[in-house]
């Protein structure tokens, strides 16, 4: 259900430079998210899963850093997305099993081209401190952004690690997600990466 994961960083250009030397892909300019303050480039993971890098627009520089991106003094992931299908589907499940969420709610941002992409979010009210997803789901009529988005990068793993591992394994398994979670002595994700320069590991 990955759809993609997310790298936080102050700059932009600083997380394009930090990818491209890493794995030696240059990330490509994706657009910006009005009032949202933020900006993204992306890289493809494979089918239907890419690497978002997002941080600050300084063309919005009143909007809220929900993320907290500037203060970031390096790259690190901030959070990732799950596509589970229908979000009304996966919305009315998640009331029965009396789950709180918010949401679906919808987004979209101007591609590079003029064209627009059409998305809809459902967010868990408790995402066990930033360790859950996000569920997303694109409109039909737009094309997923791994798509077109450059080539070359394969997610070798993805993983959750908590000191409290078995309440965050439960959940996730009511959400049907299939990440592996392990116990560790700080709450955090990974993602191991392999490029055309060898491997690269990003923690939060």
């Amino acid at each position: 259900m990955l759809d993609h994961i997310l790298l936080g960083c102050a700059d932009l250009q600083l997380g394009i430079n930090f990818l491209q030397q890493s794995t030696g892909l240059q990330a490509a300019f994706g657009g910006v998210h009005p009032g949202r303050g933020t900006q993204n480039a992306l890289l493809s993971l494979g089918q239907r899963r890419y690497l978002e890098i997002i941080a600050p627009d300084p063309q919005q520089p009143g909007a809220p850093d929900r993320h907290g991106l500037r203060k970031l003094t390096e790259p690190r992931l901030i959070g990732w997305a799950a596509h589970p299908g229908s979000l009304a589907e996966f919305a009315a499940r998640l009331t029965r099993e009396g789950i709180a969420f918010d949401g679906p709610t919808p987004g979209s941002r101007e591609r590079p081209g003029g064209r627009l992409l059409h998305w809809s979010t459902l967010h868990l009210k408790d995402d066990a401190g930033g360790l859950l997803p996000f569920f997303i789901e694109w409109s039909a009529g737009s094309p997923h952004p791994s798509a077109d988005a450059p080539p070359g990068c394969q997610l070798l793993r993805f993983e959750i690690a908590t000191p409290d591992a078995a309440p965050v394994a439960k959940l996730a398994a009511q959400l049907g997600l299939q990440v592996p979670i392990s116990k560790s002595r700080a709450p955090r994700l990974h993602a191991a990466l392999a490029g055309l320069q060898g491997q690269l590991s990003l923690r939060s």
